[in-house]
Parts: structure tokens; C-alpha cells; sequence
């Protein structure tokens, strides 16, 4: 019977596991040090890791998405001066033109669609008229 190693087989598994999150650290606080794109792409390819890795450490995650929020700039949202801006009435208007305008387009529609049929229609008696004489 041969002995239980096992604990050789753990023994490495949390050292190499140790060493992983030591790297990613490493990685993470050198991305933030030089000022580089904190994300899970970016850390993933410095420190040598899968970015599903990452994504299954709590801590890591955290730390990444505080650092890439910190990072990136807040888009500013362009605001329009207020004189510029259409009132709720203006809007309105706009939305029952376009709605009226759709209500046209569709009869019109409608209307063509039915030519259309009418004149099929009149080919198709022509063609077996033509085709019996």
C-alpha cells in the first residue's frame, strides 16, 4: 500500500494559489502607480491570469472596480442652456406631428398595397384570358 501524499498535492496548490493573488496584488498596484488602465483586461494580461480568474475573487474585483472607476474620467453630460431646451408642450407638438405623419404613411400605405393587389389581380385574368383564346 502506498503512502497518502496528499498533503504534498495541498501543500503546493496553496502555495501556488498564494502566489497567483501575490501576483495579481503586484500587478494591480503597478497598473495604479504608473497611471496605466485599471481593468480586468489589463491586470489580467500584467499579471499573468485569466480574467475569469479575477472575476471569481471577491477582493480582487472590488479592488479593480474602485481603482477603474478612481481612473477613469467622469463623462461629463453636455447640458444645453436653458433657452435652448423644448418645453413639454413644444415636445408635444412634435410627438402628435410624427404621430399624425405615421397615421398618413400607413393609409398611404394601405391604399398602394391595395393597388397593387387590384393590379395582380387584373394581370393574373389577363394571362389565363390571353392563354385560352
Amino acid at each position: 500500500m502506498r503512502a497518502d501524499n496528499t498533503h504534498h498535492l495541498a501543500a503546493a496548490t496553496r502555495r501556488r494559489v498564494e502566489a497567483t493573488h501575490r501576483r495579481a496584488r503586484t500587478a494591480l498596484r503597478r497598473l495604479d502607480n504608473t497611471g496605466r488602465p485599471v481593468n480586468f483586461e489589463s491586470l489580467a494580461k500584467e499579471a499573468r491570469v485569466s480574467r475569469s480568474w479575477l472575476y471569481s475573487q471577491p477582493e480582487l474585483r472590488a479592488e479593480i472596480e474602485r481603482l477603474r472607476d478612481r481612473h477613469q474620467p467622469r463623462q461629463p453630460h453636455p447640458s444645453v442652456p436653458p433657452r435652448q431646451r423644448a418645453s413639454d408642450a413644444s415636445l408635444l407638438r412634435r410627438l402628435e406631428a410624427a404621430t399624425d405623419r405615421l397615421r398618413k404613411l400607413e393609409a398611404e400605405n394601405q391604399t398602394l398595397r391595395e393597388a397593387l393587389a387590384y393590379a395582380l389581380g387584373q394581370r393574373r385574368i389577363d394571362d389565363v384570358t390571353s392563354r385560352s383564346q
